[in-house]
This record gives structure tokens, sequence and C-alpha cells, in this order.
């Protein structure tokens, strides 16, 4: 255990994220995501909720600001403009824990499939909602203020 650092997180997780670099990709999937057919790196999470694993990656990891589209969920086959719950409940935290809250683009089914694919990592979840799965771009921490 750490302190200030969720225990959702654990060693191959914190590892994992702290070997990626500005760009990478994260993938949260929830329990029906190909995580084990898809993943470069692939971190079990077996018993979180996607909310869950999000807010303790969130903890950590600094979101691109750079990008227009640093966050991505998958839009619901036949309906493009619908919002699962999940994706608003995923929103939600995003505005409360990201500075800048950007809002989380969603693109068609296939489109997030081969996005996923070039992710440094994949993170699977147990998170039972339907379009539980997240892609995120991860940003820079920048260098500490001198008062020189």
């Amino acid at each position: 255990m750490l302190l200030g650092v969720d225990p959702l997180l654990g060693p191959e997780a914190l590892a994992t994220l702290r070997a990626m670099g500005h760009g990478d990709l994260l993938v949260l999937g929830d329990a029906n995501y190909p995580a084990s057919s898809t993943a470069q790196r692939l971190v079990r999470m077996d018993g979180a909720s996607l909310p869950q694993a999000l807010r303790a990656v969130l903890g950590v990891l600094p979101i691109d600001d750079f990008e227009p589209m640093p966050l991505v969920s998958m839009q619901v086959v036949g309906k493009p403009d619908a919002l699962p719950p999940i994706v608003t409940e995923m929103q939600l935290l995003v505005d409360r824990l990201v500075p800048g809250a950007p809002r989380i683009a969603a693109v068609e089914r296939f489109a997030f499939y081969a996005l996923a694919k070039t992710a440094y990592a994949v993170f699977a979840t147990g998170e039972r909602a339907f379009y539980g799965n997240l892609i995120l771009r991860k940003g820079v921490v920048p260098p500490p203020e001198t008062t020189r």
C-alpha cells in the first residue's frame, strides 16, 4: 500500500502507467472487451467497475491537452448519437478530476477497436455495462516551477 495511491493500482498497473510516455494510449476495457487477444500489455482489474478504475487511473495519469480527442469511447451500434449511462458517469468523473475537463469523444465501433489496438496497454475491468470502454491519451507532467 502507498499513501495517496488508490489500492486498485497494484504494482503492475503502476509500473505500466509510469512506463507510458506522452501520447501513449491506455484502454480501460469492460468485461466484454477482447483484452487478451488485443493487448500489447494486459493488466487485469476484474474486481473493479470502469468508474472505479477510471477514478484510480485519473489520480496518477495526466490527460493530454494537446490533442483534440484525448478521451475516446465507442458509439452505440446503430445509434451513433446515443449516450450510454456509463459514458455519462465517466464524463462526470473526468469533469471532477481532470483540469480543463476534456469531453469524451465517441467513434464508430471498428474505429474504436482499430485505435485500441495501438494502445500501450489495456486494463481489463469487470464492468458489465454495455459500452463501458474508454481510451485515454497520456499527457505530460510539467516541470516544477522555479523561483530563480
